[in-house]
């Protein structure tokens, strides 16, 4: 069901909003050769609690899986595309790290992630971490009040396609606020006019993600990882955004 956030709801979302996007930010800065991404996941956790919030993600089980998630971030590394799961696993100069983080703040739930190199990257490396983030920023540009996901899924798929990178289709950027997960469905690829209609007081967490290679893509064994089927890497960007009279606000910026 969609749900439709009061005046209320969306400023707690707002003061999450800005607690989340300074903690993305920090966690980014620790990104260098010779850290684990369980480091990583440490220093989110404890900024989150210091903060008087909550991780959204600590304990939650998506549907389909069968163990809660066991961290607060999701540290996701080259071909792996989302929720990879922080471990004892070194970063290397030329990596690609995906910093995906849930924050609860006063009962209301934000979503945000970006992607950022380890040291120095590739020339096509950068320049799909820019096309992602484009991506991203194309997305959020096109969600205002009458618009439907699927003008959201075609501006991103037309944005993309010069570039020629593989689009991740089944996943999806989706409502966020009351839950992790909540309706609609907003696909990163569709046809102009088709899906759920955009309403003042919908709150979205909008998530393009690119490869450097195929579309295609598998879980591995632990149940939450997805990894590119080629083994090139991925890319993956996303704010929470609540939609408003005129278009939308950007509230994890």
């Amino acid at each position: 069901m969609i749900t439709i956030k009061t005046k209320e709801d969306i400023e707690k979302l707002r003061e999450g909003g800005k607690r989340h996007a300074e903690i993305l930010r920090k966690v980014s800065e620790m990104v260098a050769p010779g850290v684990t991404t369980k480091e990583l996941d440490e220093y989110a956790h404890r900024l989150i609690i210091e903060g008087g919030d909550t991780p959204a993600f600590l304990n939650y089980t998506p549907e389909g899986v069968s163990y809660p998630y066991p961290a607060s971030l999701c540290v996701s590394v080259n071909d792996e595309i989302v929720h990879g799961i922080p471990s004892d696993f070194v970063l290397e100069e030329g990596d690609i790290v995906s910093l995906d983080l849930g924050l609860v703040h006063k009962g209301m739930i934000t979503d945000s992630a970006i992607t950022v190199p380890c040291g120095h990257v590739s020339k096509d490396v950068q320049k799909l971490l820019e096309v992602t983030k484009g991506a991203l920023n194309v997305a959020i540009k096109n969600i205002k009040p009458g618009n439907k996901t699927g003008d959201v899924g075609h501006a991103i798929e037309e944005f993309v396609k010069p570039y020629g990178f593989g689009i991740v289709k089944i996943l999806a950027g989706h409502g966020v606020g009351y839950s992790v997960h909540e309706d609609p469905y907003v696909p990163n690829y569709g046809k102009p006019g088709t899906g759920e209609e955009l309403r003042p007081g919908m709150v979205l967490a909008i998530e393009p993600m690119l490869n450097l290679g195929t579309d295609e893509v598998y879980v591995t064994e632990d149940e939450y990882t997805y990894i590119t089927a080629d083994g090139k890497k991925s890319a993956h960007f996303e704010h929470t955004v609540v939609v408003t009279e005129e278009g939308c606000e950007v509230l994890t910026k």
